[in-house]
């Protein structure tokens, strides 16, 4: 590990993580933290012991020459930090790497001796999930905590996953443990396009930490490419019906479950994010109220002797819901660490893309059903004619037996005037 050299003091920092791997689907929380790297010119000021905590077969190092010369890049996890702009400036502490393969407590640590020794008030971890959520519709992002009071300071989702977790889950649990506010946000990414990159679903997942953050994220090219991107499925998938189907029904049963989110919150959010980008300001913080004078509310942990916590907004939510999983069927159900559709979780990348054989699927039964059709059908013509046939060969033998006044029928009294003159003759 690179000792802390020509760190300066830093200012209310918050550390912002995410690994590469199983909880990182379309490489969306990964891209994320590159993409603050990038526009906030982050620079690394540490880096963890690669032989400590990787299996270089499982993740290989990477041979570039530079000006001829040959160099090793080895796996491993960097720190930066960055310092963000507008009137209230604060640090990020960006944690940038890969799941690693071993001594995960060990890995933990060692990210928690960093938060502490520059003094970070949260962590906050970026991860990604494949779920039944169409690519038509906004990505879901939820945020979930260990923590209860953290949960309903920040109206985020409290923690009850039980089952196979990640680097996500346990860095978020040893940060709990270690007395570190800790928060996870994460994106569902559909599972029939879970190939990186998922420009769209790392838009997702900064809009969310801006709200969470109550900070303006420079976004760049960022929502240019997530409408290309979009664009570029919408073409897949129409050239594909059986695709297309699949798609139009994940967006009913999305419409159908999140149609409170049309108004309210939703709407709140857009606004709010909407006068951060115009004003530059850190959103309702910088709201004058009707005094005149500035609303003093601000980002968790900025005040702590305040004691003030953020006013709970209403009981919707992108996802409602104990753990962050798209709601449709309970194969997209994951855990709150990145795993995918299963409940016990799948590789962010190795889920297979499921659109072709729900179409296979639903064409067979549909098939199936014709098919018991027309042999119903012809059943009941059968049917039809064999009594036709009964009725042709039965009738002369029901005249030639009647009685006159209707005895050697269904009951004289209730027998047709014709049919007794025809017996009378």
């Amino acid at each position: 590990m690179i000792e802390l050299e020509g760190v300066p003091e830093l200012i209310d920092p918050v550390m912002i993580c995410a690994f590469e791997g199983w909880n990182d689907a379309g490489d969306a929380a990964s891209t994320a933290v590159g993409h603050l790297d990038r526009e906030w010119k982050g620079e690394v000021f540490a880096a963890l012991d690669a032989e400590d905590y990787y299996d270089f077969q499982v993740n290989r190092p990477t041979v570039w020459l530079d000006g001829g010369v040959r160099k090793v890049t080895w796996p491993t996890t960097r720190l930066s930090v960055v310092r963000t702009g507008g009137d209230k400036p604060r640090d990020l502490v960006l944690v940038r790497g890969i799941e690693p393969s071993m001594r995960w407590r060990s890995f933990c640590n060692e990210i928690l001796g960093f938060a502490h020794e520059l003094g970070v008030e949260m962590v906050v971890v970026l991860g990604a999930l494949l779920g039944d959520t169409p690519h038509t519709r906004p990505v879901p992002v939820s945020g979930v905590t260990s923590d209860p009071d953290l949960a309903r300071s920040l109206d985020l989702e409290e923690s009850r996953y039980e089952g196979p977790t990640g680097i996500v889950g346990i860095l978020q649990e040893s940060c709990t443990h270690a007395g570190v506010p800790a928060v996870s946000l994460w994106a569902a990414v559909p599972h029939y396009v879970s190939q990186p990159p998922n420009p769209k679903a790392t838009l997702a997942l900064l809009n969310r930490l801006e709200d969470l953050l109550e900070l303006r994220i420079p976004l760049g090219e960022l929502p240019e490419d997530a409408r290309a991107w979009q664009l570029g499925v919408d073409q897949l998938a129409a050239e594909d019906s059986e695709v297309a189907e699949y798609v139009q029904s994940l967006e009913e049963a999305r419409d159908t479950a999140e149609l409170p989110e049309a108004s309210g919150e939703a709407i709140a959010r857009e606004f709010e994010r909407y006068l951060r980008r115009r004003d530059g300001q850190p959103g309702p913080g910088g709201h004058a109220s009707d005094s005149g004078v500035a609303d003093s509310r601000d980002s968790y942990l900025r005040d702590p002797g305040s004691g003030r916590a953020r006013p709970t907004r209403s009981t919707a939510r992108d996802e409602p819901r104990d753990e962050p999983r798209e709601e449709s069927s309970d194969a997209a159900k994951a855990e709150p660490d990145g795993a995918a559709a299963t409940g016990d979780g799948r590789p962010a990348g190795g889920a297979k893309p499921r659109g072709e054989e729900a179409g296979k699927a639903g064409r067979a039964d549909a098939e199936d059903e014709r098919a018991e059709d027309r042999a119903e059908g012809e059943a009941e013509r059968a049917r039809r004619g064999e009594a036709e046939e009964d009725k042709a060969e039965q009738g002369p033998e029901q005249d030639a037996g009647r009685e006159p006044g209707g005895s050697g029928g269904s009951g004289g009294s209730d027998e047709d005037p014709a049919d007794e003159a025809d017996g009378n003759a």
